[in-house]
């Protein structure tokens, strides 16, 4: 995401200088180094949960806080411990935050659709229609859902996974230090990003990985709700946050909410068994396993409803779905060793 955001931003407005830094400790994570120094990123070697790493970084006017291990299993995944996801996303924001107070500069925390209740979530009245989940019609729906999808007051209390409630309590932490030292401070909660580039792992960039594996032939698996792959996730550009971004950094002050779903909406949601027909439709035949266990963090359907960001922000995404897959398509049958890359 910080590598999408920088090239969209340089391309969109000569005035904005970018700086970024990484610890690059992620597969992959050395590919963006020369292509964003070439466009005149500057580049840190930096791990946002040091703090004289942090203090060491030049003055800036706005912090994007792209930064996060955002798998919903770290921490319980046995890959990652608890501690590490803690670290990485609350008290990276912590840092980023006393920066910001420091050089007086703006903050804008990309947030995940994550921090909402699971157990009302897995509890929606669901059909299938098209071969993907939908909402039953008629059915009795929790406050701040609809066919519009979920709204920013739906419930937020645990669990929500280790991942999501560092990320509700950076939301938190970054609110109030925008009121107790006047600063500006804007949480954007996105849906699924995807787009040409993003790294293929199942747990943290599905499009990519169902993609780049149906390509290569790779084993897949729908996992959980019978094995039939009906799951739903609403799928977003970067290109269309970086707009919003951009929106918000040249008008710190606007009275609205400074919390937002930032997300595809009903309008760019798919299942895994529809993604699965498109891939057969580009690339031929393939066969998905089945695996109906259940896992503890899994739910059917997470549409998120964007309309304060519309009512706020005059704000639509504009990369419609197939466009996305397209890219990521061509992206995967351009670089044949992405999946060893990335993972």
């Amino acid at each position: 995401m910080g590598s999408s955001l920088a090239r969209w931003l340089l391309e969109h407005d000569s005035g904005i200088g970018v700086v970024g830094f990484d610890n690059f400790i992620r597969a992959g994570s050395e590919l963006n180094r020369r292509d964003l120094q070439v466009r005149g990123v500057k580049l840190f070697h930096a791990d946002v949960r040091n703090r004289s790493d942090i203090e060491a970084l030049p003055a800036a006017d706005w912090v994007i806080d792209a930064a996060a291990n955002a798998s919903v299993l770290a921490g319980v995944d046995g890959l990652t411990s608890s501690r590490q996801i803690i670290e990485h996303n609350l008290l990276g924001t912590i840092q980023l935050l006393e920066y910001c107070k420091t050089y007086r500069a703006g903050f804008a925390l990309l947030s995940t659709s994550r921090v909402y209740s699971i157990p009302p979530l897995a509890a929606l009245p669901m059909r299938v229609k098209s071969d993907a989940f939908a909402l039953e019609a008629g059915g009795i729906l929790p406050p701040a859902v609809s066919a519009a999808g979920v709204r920013e007051d739906f419930s937020t209390a645990a669990p929500v996974s280790l991942y999501g409630t560092t990320k509700l309590c950076s939301e938190q932490l970054a609110l109030e230090y925008g009121e107790a030292f006047n600063l500006p401070v804007w949480i954007n909660r996105c849906g699924v990003l995807a787009g040409a580039g993003q790294f293929g792992r199942a747990d943290q960039g599905i499009f990519s990985f169902w993609i780049n594996s149906w390509l290569r032939r790779r084993a897949l698996q729908y996992i959980g709700f019978g094995g039939t792959g009906h799951q739903v996730r609403d799928c977003l550009h970067p290109r269309d946050l970086a707009a919003l971004l951009l929106a918000q950094m040249r008008d710190p002050s606007r009275k609205v909410s400074r919390l937002q779903n930032v997300a595809g909406g009903v309008g760019q949601a798919m299942s895994l068994k529809q993604l699965s027909a498109w891939c057969g439709q580009r690339f031929g035949a393939h066969t998905v396993a089945a695996h109906a266990g259940e896992r503890a963090f899994d739910i059917p359907w997470m549409v998120m409803d964007s309309a304060r960001a519309a009512e706020q922000w005059d704000w639509q995404p504009a990369v419609p779905l197939d466009a996305i897959l397209t890219e990521i398509a061509e992206h995967a049958e351009a670089h044949p060793d992405w999946l060893e890359i990335s993972t």
